[in-house]
């Protein structure tokens, strides 16, 4: 690999699923089978494999590019529908349906697991979308899900001639394709490792599946206990010189070291994806793969510990739950995140008479992080900044039907011009705005970052804004012909 590069996006290239899980309870067994019967409350949705590792790298703050095979059915629609406009997504041709797999949690343990769709990527000339993107690249990560996008030939030429320019990490699938030859980063887990022969835990099989693959570096990550990196010529080591890794012949292990205690089961759903992102990102950011490493073994423990792919997920419509949190619960709901490790995401406006720029927006913004935050005008607000027949709906009801919606986890009023001051309070990590404000001073912008945070425009729908359904729905009635008096005496004969 070449140490210049050039400056682009993150592109990541693999197999793209969708991921449901069906939250409930058990107290009985079926009766004609022993078995539990699992009372479904809640259902979640995410993207899966190459959908959530963009999904996650997006997260960085970084222009990210997917490159997948996709179909033309709900599951794909949905899947578009939860990366918004936070991923760029570039559609390679799909033979069968696309792959959904569905988890049925019984009282927060998964009890059995669905599949369905046995899609793979059609043998089929590359778009030429796909080539431009892997060009424009600042750094790759391939994420192998065995279902033929990686095996495609124009794919695997262009990554080849990329790994010579960029930094290209690769995710190994067991039932996928082999890294291409000169990878920066190849990421297998342990029981990829020795399916392919390695030696457990040593610095040999790093050194075995550097050989195989012609990679630069391999960390073989090891769930709880961190990874394995073994790097440059792989007989020659060049030692990590941070106190959290250990020798492990001339290889290093980075230990997961600083984990939070954790009550309960932990869910690594989605680890092994985050500890590939959080690597491709530092890559891309200029790190070295020891750097790297480290920084991936404490990207993914904080992912597990904040929920793990569950907590970048998206309530659907199942049933009614009696548990969301009410608006007032917002500063114990953004307690309980930080405390946890997540990510806070707040954004704010007027939100009267929600529309689909509104809903496209929040949802959006909610995939940023662990919980989503809005903060409101308050009635006295809005009319200082719309006008005295402004809002049309009191901040009450605004408050109430935001509440409702799956992506947002707390809502807040404020009274104040902007909510610099409530800001200051929540101390988001990242607050969200629309795109429209781009080249504008953003005056709460300055609490933000003084807190932590930063600042993230978001695409909106064009042609979508309160201001505008009101003028129109005016002009409309004021245009309507006024219908005749009726005559009562017609009517009552």
């Amino acid at each position: 690999m070449s140490t210049t590069r050039a400056v682009g996006p993150l592109v990541v290239v693999g197999d793209s699923l969708l991921d449901v899980d069906l939250e409930g309870s058990s107290e009985r067994l079926a009766p004609d089978a022993p078995v539990p019967v699992v009372d479904v409350a809640r259902e979640w949705q995410r993207p899966g494999g190459a959908g959530l590792a963009a999904l996650l790298a997006a997260r960085s703050g970084h222009e990210v590019v997917l490159v997948t095979a996709i179909g033309a059915d709900d599951s794909a629609d949905r899947l578009r529908s939860l990366l918004g406009g936070l991923v760029e997504v570039v559609a390679l041709p799909l033979s069968g349906g696309t792959s959904r797999k569905t988890r049925v949690l019984a009282n927060g343990v998964p009890v059995t697991r669905l599949d369905v769709g046995r899609g793979r990527a059609l043998d089929a000339p590359v778009p030429q979308a796909a080539y431009d993107a892997l060009d424009r690249a600042g750094a790759v990560l391939v994420a192998d899900y065995g279902r033929g996008v990686t095996a495609l030939d124009g794919i695997r030429e262009r990554l080849t001639a990329r790994a010579r320019q960029v930094p290209v990490v690769w995710d190994p699938h067991p039932r996928g394709t082999a890294p291409v030859a000169g990878c920066a980063l190849v990421t297998p887990n342990a029981s990829e490792a020795r399916a392919l022969g390695a030696v457990d835990g040593t610095a040999d099989q790093g050194r075995v599946l550097g050989r195989l693959w012609r990679a630069e570096a391999v960390a073989v990550t090891l769930g709880a206990r961190g990874a394995l990196l073994v790097e440059g010529d792989l007989d020659t080591h060049v030692p990590l010189d941070e106190p959290e890794t250990s020798s492990t012949g001339s290889g290093q292990r980075v230990d997961a070291a600083g984990r939070a205690p954790h009550a309960g089961r932990l869910d690594t759903c989605g680890a092994g994806d985050a500890f590939a992102v959080a690597a491709a990102v530092a890559l891309l950011e200029g790190a070295t793969p020891g750097t790297a490493v480290r920084r991936a073994v404490a990207s993914a423990t904080a992912f597990v510990l904040a929920g793990a792919a569950t907590a970048v997920s998206t309530e659907v419509p199942y049933a009614t739950s009696s548990d969301r949190p009410e608006p007032a619960d917002a500063f114990a709901l953004v307690a309980q995140v930080r405390a946890a490790g997540g990510t806070v995401v707040a954004t704010g406006g007027c939100f009267d008479l929600l529309h689909r720029g509104h809903v496209s927006l929040l949802t959006a913004a909610r995939s940023l992080g662990d919980a989503l935050v809005v903060c409101i005008n308050s009635d006295a607000s809005v009319r200082r900044a719309k006008g005295p027949d402004r809002p049309l709906v009191t901040a009450e009801d605004r408050a109430r039907v935001l509440s409702a919606l799956a992506c947002v986890d707390g809502v807040v009023v404020f009274d104040e011009a902007t909510p610099a001051e409530l800001l200051a309070e929540l101390r988001p990590d990242v607050w969200v705005k629309g795109s429209d404000y781009a080249g504008q001073d953003i005056p709460e912008a300055r609490v933000v970052e003084e807190g932590g945070g930063r600042v993230v425009l978001l695409p909106v729908v064009d042609g979508y804004s309160t201001t505008r359904l009101v003028d129109r729905s005016r002009a409309t009635a004021s245009a309507a012909p006024v219908p005749a008096r009726p005559n009562h005496t017609e009517e009552i004969s």
